[in-house]
């Protein structure tokens, strides 16, 4: 199996040779060159030279020749690989042709000599390949766009809400009220971390402190003292804290009451710079329907990539998509790190294990190989192929994503390609937006039809859905 997408030629670090093993499974024998060791070892070194330090030299600039001498080939060695393999890694399936699926298993031999090259196997699962069908004029359900008066209407209402204004009332808190609080909290008659605060502003029934402690003040009015009695859960982010009994000592100082502005004319004005509030009303409709049709969009695309899979032949061994539930989890977990949230957190919030909820994600998992599977045969079918100008756009969206709006320099972007092509990287990025081509090639050729229809012609009996359900293996009985 070659490379899948035409681009220039680049001289590949690594060889290897691919062996099929059965149920979308492969082994792939790959060899480094001693020269592309050679270079990670001398970079290893470097690094290493940096902290070293060795009488004769200044430290950092321990040469490399001296690190080996002074630790030892072997343990540079073993590091250089440790960098290494990674990058050989990537190198190594994209000079192989193939769409892994799953974590890999990477078998390493002992460490070769100086001059000899290294050799390690990987075993991985691939994604299996798919015998299209009928693609072109595919009749798929699409919705039209439709704005309820309701949707307007709440939206409205989000903004009344956002210009909303705290009145200082004289008359007992109520729940939708806000107060202003002092309190001090105690477990065991002593203070704890994060349990003081002055001017502390609650709104009454928003569920934001400890359950229980909202409720307490309700009917309490400005100067009042009230002691608040609660029990921190069971898995409450502070661990000393957790199942703890604690009093706060309350003091109300204020209780202010949410004012919403009149939903008119002078509120078109402040909300959005409008004369009336019926050029607001037409102007959150048009963003609404905006929102609704892109949301349309996306579900006709994802429609029209199914009804081509339903017609594709693609086995899809279970194992397999275990193995791609799994990929997807690990994608979630990461997402969720960058946003602040252990994936233990979030795996004790759902209250279930990470296997459980791979398990969930099966039916998902085997959707989404089918339709990559489909794409991918579509991609080669119709000889899509994705030139390095398309790679450099990609980049250049990525990167303005990022810096919002800033535009990268074009030589920053070629240095950025430069680099994915050394690390074999670039791949994945051809073929993302090959697949993202295939999927514009199959809505250019699909047909919308209105949802109701789609739904009835589903409904209707043919051989092919006859013979779908022969194939299942269960005996028909009346009644079932």
């Amino acid at each position: 199996m070659g490379p899948r997408y035409r681009h220039a030629p680049m001289a590949t670090a690594v060889k290897t040779n691919t062996t099929e093993l059965g149920e979308s499974r492969v082994r792939v024998a790959v060899e480094v060159p001693s020269e592309a060791l050679e270079r990670e070892l001398s970079a290893a070194a470097g690094e290493i030279g940096r902290d070293l330090r060795v009488p004769g030299f200044r430290k950092g600039k321990v040469p490399p020749q001296v690190v080996l001498q002074q630790v030892g080939r072997d343990a540079v060695l073993d590091e250089a690989v440790r960098r290494g393999l990674p990058a050989w890694y990537e190198q190594a399936v994209s000079e192989a042709g193939i769409a892994t699926v799953g974590d890999p298993k990477v078998d390493l031999s002992d460490l070769p000599q100086k001059g000899a090259p290294l050799e390690f196997t990987i075993e991985v699962g691939v994604r299996p390949a798919a015998t299209l069908g009928d693609w072109k004029g595919m009749e798929v359900g699409r919705r039209e766009p439709e704005v309820s008066p309701d949707e307007v209407q709440a939206e409205l209402e989000r903004l009344r809400e956002s210009l909303a204004s705290l009145e200082t009332v004289e008359r007992p808190a109520e729940k939708g009220d806000f107060a202003v609080i002092d309190f001090v909290g105690r477990i065991d008659g002593e203070p704890f971390e994060g349990g003081e605060a002055r001017g502390y502003l609650l709104e009454l029934g928003s569920g934001r402190l400890i359950e229980g402690f909202e409720d307490q003040l309700r009917g309490a009015s400005a100067g009042d003292e009230r002691e608040v009695r609660v029990t921190f859960p069971e898995d409450y982010q502070a661990e000393q804290l957790a199942g703890q009994e604690a009093v706060f000592a309350v003091g109300v100082k204020e209780v202010k009451q949410k004012r919403l502005p009149e939903l008119d004319d002078d509120f078109a004005l402040e909300a959005g710079g409008f004369d009336t509030l019926d050029e607001l009303r037409a102007e959150i409709e048009s963003r609404v329907r905006e929102v609704e049709e892109s949301n349309i969009e996306a579900e006709f695309r994802e429609a029209a990539v199914d009804a081509v899979a339903r017609e594709a032949k693609v086995d899809v061994p279970h194992e397999l998509v275990h193995a791609k539930a799994h990929e997807m989890w690990h994608r979630t977990a990461r997402r969720l790190s960058s946003q602040g949230l252990d994936p233990q957190s979030y795996l004790q919030m759902t209250g279930k294990t990470e296997e459980e909820l791979v398990t969930e994600a099966e039916p998902d998992a085997e959707k989404a190989l089918r339709r990559e599977s489909v794409l991918a045969a579509l991609v080669k079918a119709e000889g899509i192929e994705v030139g390095d100008e398309e790679i450099i756009d990609a980049l250049r969206e990525a990167s303005a994503a990022q810096t919002s709006g800033q535009q990268p320099g074009e030589k920053s972007l070629q240095r950025s390609l430069k680099r994915a092509k050394s690390q074999g990287t670039d791949e994945a990025m051809r073929e993302d937006i090959a697949m993202r081509k295939a999927v514009d090639l199959v809505v250019e050729h699909a047909k919308g039809i209105p949802v109701e229809q789609a739904k009835a012609r589903d409904k209707l009996w043919t051989p092919e859905k006859q013979r779908d359900e022969a194939s299942t293996g269960e005996i028909w009985t009346p009644g079932s």
